[in-house]
């Protein structure tokens, strides 16, 4: 191991030691009962809500998978998808936070997604609660891999080691992290997390433009590549039969660019959609001390979401000028915000300071998967085992329950994360749908449509999710291969369609809700919760 990577692994490990130190301070009280270890007793503050929920959300995807994306293909599929996150992250926090935060509360006070909504419509067999617990351990399985192959380029890119030895190890440490600690724990982490992502961004960012000639030899250099910088075009590698980048001389050969059409645009733009299924980030909106400070953290929210989506993107294109020929995969891509950190901090003491930078890797990595784990077996303990297994089970119960459901999800995520050629921004994607589909009708007509019936909602979650998976594997691939553009946009669009359509169908083909249901929808309408409940509102 050269110099250089020992003081990248000095500064990592101290990272490591503050976020395990993290977890032992929270870890008492999180074992307190089972309200404390998955919603943290609804006492977060408007900073740690809007940090730890925009952490929680990006993933390593923000700093490898979106800058991988502007590098291989340069501006446009990145750009519009960053515009449509920023869109949907200002929308869920403007219009939805408020009225969950209050309904989870009135609903019983629920303290996960699969509780809120069973609650919400009163049922009795727990068929909701069922059938998204299982959808959230699908999809946050998923979610889970992607942030495993993350830490497996990581480690093995800084540290020329093997890719899965490495992804084990990874997943090992945040599986250890969740365990211990909880929701709290990830929170106040995650909230560390969001400053030392955003840090790492920036800098990276000013230094690498500096390094390449300044902002006006950046855009110059991404102009001169055919699409590379352009709304409404989109750049296109020249692969050879190997399906990698043809290098010629040095440089980086690109076919004639591809227009990016309307229906591409909103293809990208859907992903803001996501935002109103996605458990992490809804969790926040439950789990915070008091409603009134939720305007606080939406102004801190889409803040941190605009700078880090706009700067992410930015070093996808700075890196085409800085490393034009080094990534010749769209795998390979996604390790280009290493590439630029290890090569302009690497000389005297800057390769601590590398270090801490891939921390934020690191951070973005473990801010989501301990998210989703938790999330997942939450699901699990919660909502089937102590839902419809067994009813009667002690709080002692759910804790055994939900760190071994960790452990069967940290495992299956790691199988689906064998793979070093998988390309993050892919799985993030599909696991963004899915969760966007099943949940995020369901979201809005719950909170806002008081004739959603348990029927409507129960075809809304099984339409959106089947979709996407129809969607995926069997519409997309008849598109491509018969050229049908239409038919190759981003599965959430039209699963999302097709969820809200079965909602509202179905509701209004089936009995109306009860007086009861009825009257905690008008409870919560006008701004009353149970004050039985909760002293906080």
């Amino acid at each position: 191991m050269t110099s250089e990577q020992i003081m990248h692994l000095v500064a990592m490990i101290i990272y490591m030691a503050v976020v395990i130190t993290i977890g032992i301070i929270f870890a008492k009280r999180a074992n307190k009962s089972s309200d404390d270890y998955f919603l943290g007793g609804r006492s977060l503050g408007p900073w740690v809500t809007a940090f730890s929920a925009s952490a929680s959300d990006m993933s390593g995807w923000l700093l490898m998978g979106l800058p991988g994306v502007a590098y291989w293909c340069g501006l446009a599929d990145a750009a519009w998808t960053a515009i449509g996150l920023a869109l949907g992250t200002y929308l869920n926090w403007l219009i939805v936070s408020k009225r969950l935060r209050r309904y989870s509360v009135r609903a019983n006070n629920s303290i996960t997604l699969p509780d809120f909504f069973s609650n919400r419509f009163r049922e009795k067999k727990k068929t909701i609660m069922t059938i998204s617990a299982m959808f959230i351990l699908i999809f946050f399985t998923v979610y889970a891999a992607s942030c495993f192959v993350t830490c497996g380029k990581l480690f093995s890119t800084l540290f020329d080691l093997p890719y899965i030895p490495m992804m084990i190890l990874g997943a090992v440490f945040v599986l250890a992290y969740t365990i211990l600690g909880g929701f709290l724990a990830e929170s106040a982490s995650d909230f560390m997390q969001a400053i030392v992502m955003i840090i790492a961004l920036i800098a990276v960012v000013i230094v690498g433009t500096i390094t390449a000639g300044g902002l006006g030899a950046v855009i110059d250099n991404a102009k001169s590549i055919p699409g590379f910088f352009e709304f409404f075009n989109i750049a296109s590698p020249a692969l050879n039969e190997a399906g990698e980048q043809i290098i010629d001389s040095g440089v980086a050969q690109f076919s004639d660019p591809k227009p990016y059409g309307v229906l591409s645009v909103c293809s990208m733009l859907a992903w803001g959609l996501g935002y109103f299924g996605m458990p992490q980030v809804l969790l926040r909106f439950m789990a915070i001390r008091k409603e009134k400070e939720l305007k606080a953290s939406r102004r801190i929210a889409i803040v941190w979401i605009v700078v880090s989506l706009t700067v992410a993107v930015f070093i996808g294109i700075m890196g085409r000028d800085l490393f034009p020929a080094t990534h010749t995969t769209a795998s390979s891509a996604e390790n280009i915000f290493i590439t630029i950190t290890t090569t302009i901090f690497s000389s005297g003491a800057l390769p601590i300071l590398a270090g801490f930078i891939m921390a934020g890797i690191l951070a973005a990595t473990i801010s989501s998967s301990d998210s989703y784990l938790l999330i997942a077996a939450s699901a699990f303990a919660k909502n089937i085992y102590k839902g419809v297994i067994d009813k009667k089970a002690s709080d002692k119960k759910i804790m055994w329950a939900t760190r071994i459901t960790l452990g069967a999800i940290a495992v299956i995520a790691m199988l689906l994360a064998l793979n070093e050629n998988s390309v993050i921004f892919k799985l993030v994607s599909f696991a963004w749908a899915g969760f966007g589909a099943t949940f995020g009708p369901l979201m809005l007509f719950s909170l806002f449509w008081k004739r959603t019936t348990k029927a409507g909602a129960i075809a809304g979650m099984i339409s959106g999710g089947a979709m996407v998976f129809i969607w995926k594997l069997l519409i997309n691939p008849l598109g491509a291969h018969f050229g049908i553009s239409a038919l190759t946009i981003y599965e959430l669009l039209p699963a999302f369609i097709i969820s809200c359509i079965f909602i509202v169908v179905v509701s209004l083909l089936t009995k109306k809700p009860s007086a009861e249901i009825e009257a905690d929808f008008e409870a919560v309408k006008n701004g009353e919760t149970d004050p039985a409940m909760t002293e906080n509102n």
